[in-house]
């Protein structure tokens, strides 16, 4: 059973960069397991340490069924532009298009304390660049349109208002703003 939750936006920790990670140790492999744990419960493909209240640059995920830990991850290359409805552990229910390059390598270091790089595009790309923005303090609404970000108000106001609840009906919002089915 997990010890952490997921953080909630307006949680201030949200908003933090997380610092750079400079030992490998059972603590950090116990805390990747933990996260693990977490991001299966949500469900969720991927989770960053700041969503459990954790200010260390280190995410989790799975893609393609397979599990991976990234600490100290950088995006070194990007290019392309891909329009997706993303979601975010730590705004549930609300999803919106959102554009961010199709393909980018990411550098980071495994649990081995070894360096990996991934050429990954579309959903993987994105999964990563979400993540790593989130190791940043930098949250998916930062990247919506002006409509996006009005319409997404009124929905955080009502989610505020309401309590947030997991049984809250799923809202996805394109780039103007407009709900979609």
């Amino acid at each position: 059973m997990a010890t952490y939750s997921i953080r909630i936006i307006g949680d201030p920790v949200l908003k933090q960069r997380t610092a750079d990670i400079t030992d490998i140790d059972d603590r950090l492999v116990n805390l990747a397991d933990e996260m693990f744990d977490v991001m299966y419960q949500a469900p969720g493909i991927g989770l960053a340490a700041p969503q459990i209240g954790v200010q260390k640059r280190i995410f989790v995920y799975e893609y393609a069924d397979q599990p991976g830990v990234l600490i100290n991850p950088v995006i070194e290359e990007s290019d392309g532009e891909w329009v997706y409805n993303e979601g975010c552990l730590s705004i549930p229910n609300l999803y919106f298009e959102i554009a961010r390059p199709r393909h980018v390598l990411v550098k980071g270091l495994d649990l081995d304390g070894n360096e990996v790089s991934f050429e990954a595009d579309e959903l993987q790309a994105r999964l990563f660049q979400h993540e790593l923005d989130h190791l940043d303090g930098t949250l998916m609404t930062e990247h919506l349109t002006e409509d996006q970000a009005k319409a997404a108000k009124r929905h955080l106001l009502d989610l505020r208002l309401n309590g947030v609840k997991k049984k809250a009906p799923t809202v996805i919002l394109g780039m103007d703003g407009t709900e979609l089915d």
